[in-house]
């Protein structure tokens, strides 16, 4: 039996944000991420007093946040010319969570190269050495969603920071679609870093180059949108509704539990024409674990 929360990645529902919000909760979910990064919710466009607004909103509505979104896609933080900007904006979307009562933002910060000696490995360790310090100082994380490297190399990548401001918000599915890792084992080796999940599920169609999924420095910049059509109808791997993957539920939840991971179990549907109906499905999926 599971104890944890279940949450909705509002942009999934593809319904604006207040909509998005009110329906989260007609579905039955504990909690709700949100993207954090542009539009209404980029913080630079959030006053004081629209930061209260919302956080008493999402009260009235017996619901927390799980996490902000603060993937701002590209190269991630593999650009020396651009991480000044990227951590800045980072920065301010942390402060935004804490503002509205999580402590938790997720993002893809690029494919970690194997050599640390690489200079984009040294620009990457020092932005997240940045970034890991703010959080820490916040009492919060700047969470890396799993999948562009196989847990062991992502433990060891962290494992040189300072802090465990950097953490890990854990996707199974994307661990089995891009890397072909074994998101089981993958709870237990980065145990002492996941702060936040994802519940999705996938398979893998043919071995993929995480570099040209996740956008390093030399490919195509990332983005959600190119994400979602390689999941509906790329080559390389498929984002199924839960249950219908390769990843193994039954393991990956109690895995969770052996570790002592309390935090939130946060739906997030990249592809599909009816995400509600989606969603309401996966929370029905997850509640026969409860």
């Amino acid at each position: 039996m599971i104890i944890n929360p279940i949450g909705i990645m509002v942009d999934s529902l593809r319904l604006g944000l207040r909509d998005g919000l009110k329906k989260s909760k007609e579905l039955g979910a504990d909690g709700v991420q949100i993207y954090a990064v542009s539009g209404e919710m980029d913080p630079a466009n959030l006053s004081a007093a629209a930061r209260k607004e919302l956080r008493n909103y999402i009260a009235s509505l017996d619901l927390q946040i799980s996490a902000l979104c603060g993937d701002l896609g590209g190269h991630g933080f593999q650009d020396q010319t651009v991480n000044a900007a990227k951590i800045e904006k980072s920065k301010r979307i942390l402060d935004l969570a804490v503002e509205l009562g999580s402590s938790v933002v997720t993002t893809h910060i690029g494919v970690v190269p194997e050599d640390r000696n690489d200079p984009i490995y040294q620009t990457m360790l020092q932005a997240c050495e940045e970034l890991g310090v703010y959080a820490s100082s916040l009492g919060a994380y700047f969470a890396v969603e799993t999948g562009p490297e196989t847990s062991s190399h992502l433990k060891s990548f962290l494992d040189n920071l300072s802090t465990k401001g950097v953490s890990v918000n854990f996707d199974p599915a994307n661990m089995v679609m891009v890397t072909g890792d074994d998101p089981v084992q993958g709870v237990y080796t980065l145990k002492d870093y996941i702060v936040h999940t994802h519940v999705k599920d996938g398979i893998r169609l043919r071995q993929a180059d995480p570099r040209q999924v996740y956008g390093s420095l030399g490919y195509k910049p990332m983005t959600h949108e190119s994400i979602a059509e390689a999941a509906t109808s790329g080559d390389t791997y498929r984002e199924l509704a839960l249950g219908e993957g390769h990843v193994d539920f039954d393991r990956y939840f109690q895995a969770l539990q052996e570790i002592g991971y309390k935090g939130y179990l946060t739906i997030e549907r990249e592809v599909g024409e009816q995400p509600e109906t989606d969603i309401a499905s996966a929370i029905a999926f997850i509640q026969k674990y409860k």
